[in-house]
């Protein structure tokens, strides 16, 4: 079996960033290629981790990532 997730660079990372489908701001923690395949399609996904004010962590597309201004 292939690896689940693997680590990518992104030019926001530790950078105060806004994620546009929520609104929220916070810090861009990581950005994941995950796999979330099922037994019969294979599918992975491009997360972005982002650490809001209250130091919780939240998921969203990495598409939706933005630099605060």
């Amino acid at each position: 079996m292939s690896e689940q997730y693997a680590y990518l660079p992104h030019r926001l990372l530790r950078r105060r960033v806004r994620d546009i489908a929520s609104g929220i701001e916070g810090e861009l923690m990581a950005v994941i290629n995950e796999n979330v395949s099922t037994a019969s399609v294979a599918s992975w996904v491009e997360l972005a981790y982002i650490r809001g004010a209250s130091g919780r962590e939240f998921t969203t597309s990495v598409a939706n990532v933005v630099a605060a201004d």
